[in-house]
């Protein structure tokens, strides 16, 4: 709902907050709270290919809808793959060590896979060839040549592909571009997005053991034997077993793209789905360890600024692993603001301000909001996944299809070559590709 404050009952900052809270835990307690769609008559028979982290908890999810039915697991390491197993929910489930066996299997319709981004490209590659419709997370993959290759398959295939960006299936993202087209809070200049995590030196952020907060180390010689390291590595240098990196391959570039690929790419996308401007003209990135000091090569603090020139429009993010604050998305207009609740994938609700002056402590009382929004049983849609399950049956795009992906990927990797430069670069859309800026300088920061 959406409704000006003063003219029905008011929400308090307050609760405001307390109902955040609740909406966040209610989005990781059950992903389909927006569903609202019959499930269809003929479940997709779905593949999973990644059983670790979020790879565990898209086939918890799947194990439990109507619209698919797990058929097949696959994953490298035994411990995972039991894991999927188990999660399925389905007691004849197959299970593979090798991805291309589940591609096999004529019994897979479609696929989800969830390893780290260097396998992106591949297994998406593998699977369209296979005739599999194609479930992504994100990052998308680890460059812009590789975007192109994907993005060209699937659309040469008519494959269906959505990728893993939740956030699309949010109400408030809808309502807030409706109203930014109306023009309620003026002309948006300003976005303001970021992460931030504050872990302690026994708890470090990205130092998780195959589920998110799960600090208990296994036993590495056990590791070792259950783990095919060689398949696991893939296209990524070749080196001897090391747990770090494959526990924790967030942390090394040779695996994915730190920060801009799991934090930053969740919040621009977000941005995307309000304001559908596309790929940003310019970016320029800092990145720093300011804390973490362990063998980490990925900055644990990383800023990165954006600029739509076509729109007079900035996006700055701000990603820091030494901080508890929350950096809500903000959209600022020169006659107003929409803050949202919660990050980007947990984005729920909003409030609305007019444009006023900066709050001054104890001279003035912070300012109202004049509207608040919640969605209501008008707004249910299909869950992300469900989305996707359903496109498969109709032959749809999804929300989040080859082209968004593109988007996606293409800002993401300009703030990761900002950084590695140390100088701002430009988008060229006429040959897709990311450049350097004629005469500019490096910029501030480093590894």
């Amino acid at each position: 709902m959406l409704r000006p404050m003063g003219q029905t009952q008011d929400v308090s900052r307050r609760e405001f907050i307390q109902a955040s809270g609740k909406a966040a835990a209610a989005s990781l307690a059950a992903p389909a709270v927006l569903r609202g769609a019959s499930p269809t008559a003929d479940p997709v028979r779905l593949g999973h290919i990644g059983l670790g982290t979020r790879g565990g908890n898209l086939v918890r999810y799947t194990g439990q809808i109507d619209a698919c039915r797990v058929v097949a697991v696959c994953d490298v390491y035994k411990p995972h793959l039991e894991k999927g197993v188990r999660l399925s929910n389905n007691p004849d489930v197959k299970a593979y060590g090798r991805y291309h066996d589940l591609l096999d299997d004529d019994q897979v319709e479609a696929v989800v896979i969830a390893s780290p981004d260097h396998w992106h490209e591949q297994m998406l590659l593998d699977a369209v060839a296979a005739g599999k419709d194609v479930y992504c997370e994100k990052g998308w993959t680890v460059s812009v040549e590789a975007a192109k290759r994907m993005r060209a398959v699937v659309k040469h295939a008519n494959a269906v592909m959505q990728l893993g960006h939740q956030g699309r299936q949010l109400p408030s993202a809808d309502v807030a571009r409706q109203m930014i087209l109306e023009g309620s809070i003026g002309d948006v200049t300003l976005v303001n997005i970021g992460r931030f995590f504050n872990g302690t030196p026994d708890r470090p952020p990205w130092r998780w053991y195959g589920g998110y907060n799960n600090y208990e180390r296994p036993d590495p010689e056990k590791v070792i034997r259950d783990l095919d390291w060689e398949s696991w590595l893939g296209s990524a240098p070749s080196i001897d077993f090391n747990e770090r990196h494959f526990w924790h391959w967030r942390c090394y570039w040779p695996y994915g793209t730190g920060q801009a690929g799991d934090l930053l790419s969740h919040e621009t996308d977000f941005v995307q789905t309000v304001l559908r401007y596309g790929i940003p003209d310019t970016c320029v990135t800092t990145g720093h360890n300011a804390f973490w000091k362990d063998d980490r090569e990925v900055p644990d603090t990383w800023t990165s600024a954006f600029v739509f020139e076509k729109h007079d429009c900035t996006v700055t993010f701000e990603g820091c692993m030494n901080s508890q604050r929350k950096q809500t998305p903000e959209f600022i207009g020169r006659a107003g603001r929409i803050i949202f609740s919660d990050i980007g994938q947990d984005a729920s609700m909003f409030e609305t301000y007019a444009d006023e002056p900066a709050y001054e402590l104890a001279r003035r009382p912070q300012p109202q909001p004049t509207h608040f929004f919640a969605p209501t049983p008008e707004h249910e849609r299909p869950s992300h996944m469900e989305d996707f399950l359903q496109c498969v049956r109709t032959r749809e795009r999804p929300r989040c299809n080859e082209d968004e992906a593109f988007v996606e990927a293409a800002t993401l990797l300009m703030s990761v070559q900002s950084f590695q430069q140390k100088r701002q670069v430009r988008w060229n859309p006429v040959d897709e590709e990311i450049i350097q800026l004629p005469g500019t300088s490096p910029a501030a920061g480093g590894a």
